[in-house]
C-alpha cells in the first residue's frame, strides 16, 4: 500500500463511507429449509456431473482412438485440442482431395481417423507433452 491508509479510510485516516461492511450474519433459517435447499442443491450437482460425464462421453465417440486408450477427462481434452490442430494442418496442407476434405461423410471421417492415428503412432503426439 503506497499512501498508507488503511481500506475503507479516506484521506486523512478518516473512515470512507464505501469502505463500511455490514457485519451481520444471515438470519438463520429453520432447519428444514436448510434441508430442502441442500437437497436441492445436490440435485443441481448430480445434474451438472451427469452433464458432464455425458459431454466427455460425446467427445470421445467423435476423437479417433486407439485400441489402447484409457483415456482420463484431462488426456481427452489434450488429445481433443491436438485433433483439432492436426485437422487445421491437414486443410492447411491441403493433401487430402478438395471434394472429400469438403463433405462431412463417413469415408473423410475414416480417412482422418486413419491420418490421425498413424499421426500419433509416428511419435509426432505424445500423452505428457503440454497443450
Amino acid at each position: 500500500r503506497k499512501s498508507g491508509r488503511k481500506r475503507g479510510q479516506g484521506p486523512g485516516g478518516a473512515p470512507s463511507p464505501q469502505g463500511k461492511r455490514s457485519r451481520r450474519s444471515p438470519a438463520p433459517q429453520p432447519p428444514e429449509d436448510a434441508h430442502a435447499q441442500r437437497v436441492i442443491a445436490n440435485v443441481r450437482e448430480r445434474q451438472r456431473t451427469q452433464s458432464l460425464h455425458d459431454a466427455f462421453a460425446e467427445l470421445r465417440k467423435i476423437i479417433p482412438t486407439l485400441p489402447s486408450d484409457k483415456l482420463s477427462k484431462i488426456q481427452t481434452l489434450k488429445l481433443a485440442a491436438r485433433y483439432i490442430d492436426f485437422l487445421c494442418q491437414v486443410l492447411q496442407s491441403d493433401e487430402l482431395d478438395h471434394k472429400v476434405a469438403a463433405s462431412c461423410n463417413f469415408l473423410a471421417h475414416e480417412r482422418l481417423s486413419y491420418a490421425f492415428s498413424v499421426w500419433r503412432m509416428e511419435g509426432a503426439w505424445s500423452m505428457s507433452a503440454s497443450h
